[in-house]
């Protein structure tokens, strides 16, 4: 058995950064309290990250990715290398000269199509994806800019753990019928549908993102021993015959799914009120639980393709060129961070994990 691996520094194809206090917390997240001073957290332990627009108010312009991705790199340590990827947020009002505009700022890496209600901040939705956005897709087509899409329906007559194979079935299929061409990447999926789905796409115009906890957990999580507000997130965990078919794609080798954490960071007491918020952070731990999935899997040997060429290649980018190392030594995670605003608990708040990162 291994006992250390080298691999080729990973990037995060989905990561929340979210304004304000937080992203002063999150992005340049080193806490003193932690295990080494290395340990990983949003910069220091990846390279680049698609940058989530889902602020109040919304990233829905160019200008606005802009001034985004300037306060992120204000907060991050001297002689960070991380580069943040950023995105706008797709609305009714978006036009194809805004996404000529995004290509060409050279920072705007894809467009995130949000269902309203679907996730945090996430109300400015679009209401006719085939009328109103059309000639934007068109453009996003020419432009060969991806389109993220959070794949769930928000029908309240349809179940909540059937919403992700609804809106393959009623919005990705049809949308992607109607524009072949255009890149597409399925974020956080959840369900064998979703897996069955992009492996029967063409390979590479339709990709997922996967993260740790829905590798890892399933949603018995969520009510044992009592509510679990930190097992909470959107899209909710699935059953177990999900999780085992989701991991079994991600350690098969197939180049159409990447490491994308949704890391998302919440106050303790908005986790833990009467309307909890959804949304995990795992961005400190998120190497560590990817590891354990391949190793489990016996699938080490296909670590470094998810975490850190998959995504990349899929976007046309530059694979990273630094490493990180990861060694078989047992660290316990922190119950919580202190900020000066509150606690944020991590994924596996308090458990010990065997996998250990730290920069080459």
């Amino acid at each position: 058995m291994a006992e250390e691996l080298i691999i080729t520094l990973p990037d995060d194809w989905h990561l929340h950064l979210r304004d304000g206090d937080l992203l002063q917390a999150v992005a340049p997240h080193r806490g003193t309290d932690w295990v080494h001073e290395s340990a990983l957290c949003s910069s220091s332990h990846f390279g680049r990250a698609i940058v989530m627009p889902n602020l109040k108010p919304p990233i829905t312009t160019t200008a606005a990715a802009v001034a985004y991705r300037d306060s992120i790199m204000k907060t991050l340590p001297a002689g960070s290398n991380f580069s943040p990827l950023m995105t706008l947020y797709l609305t009714d009002k978006t036009s194809p000269e805004e996404i000529k505009l995004a290509r060409r700022s050279g920072i705007v890496y894809g467009v995130k199509l949000y269902p309203a209600g679907a996730t945090t901040n996430s109300q400015d939705e679009v209401t006719d994806l085939f009328g109103e956005c059309l000639a934007v897709l068109e453009e996003m087509v020419e432009q060969n800019m991806p389109l993220l899409v959070h794949g769930e329906v928000t029908d309240p007559k349809i179940d909540i753990f059937d919403r992700e194979k609804v809106f393959i079935e009623t919005i990705l299929q049809p949308l992607i019928k109607r524009l072949p061409k255009l890149k597409v990447v399925m974020e956080h999926i959840t369900t064998k549908d979703a897996a069955d789905f992009v492996e029967s796409c063409s390979e590479g115009f339709v990709a997922a993102t996967v993260t740790p906890q829905h590798l890892l957990l399933n949603r018995n999580a969520i009510f044992q021993g009592g509510l679990q507000p930190h097992n909470y997130c959107l899209p909710v965990l699935k059953r177990e015959t999900h999780r085992q078919a989701i991991v079994s794609a991600v350690t098969s080798g197939s180049k159409r799914f990447f490491l994308g954490t949704d890391s998302a960071p919440h106050e303790k007491q908005c986790k833990e009120s009467s309307c909890g918020c959804a949304g995990i952070y795992n961005a400190p731990v998120a190497l560590s639980a990817y590891t354990k999935v391949f190793e489990e899997a016996g699938a080490l040997d296909k670590l470094e393709a998810f975490t850190s060429f998959n995504g990349p290649d899929f976007y046309g980018l530059p694979r990273n060129t630094s490493r990180v190392k990861l060694a078989k030594t047992p660290w316990k995670v922190p119950e919580s961070f202190s900020f000066s605003f509150g606690e944020i608990v991590p994924m596996f708040a308090g458990e010990t994990l065997d996998w250990q990162p730290s920069l080459v």
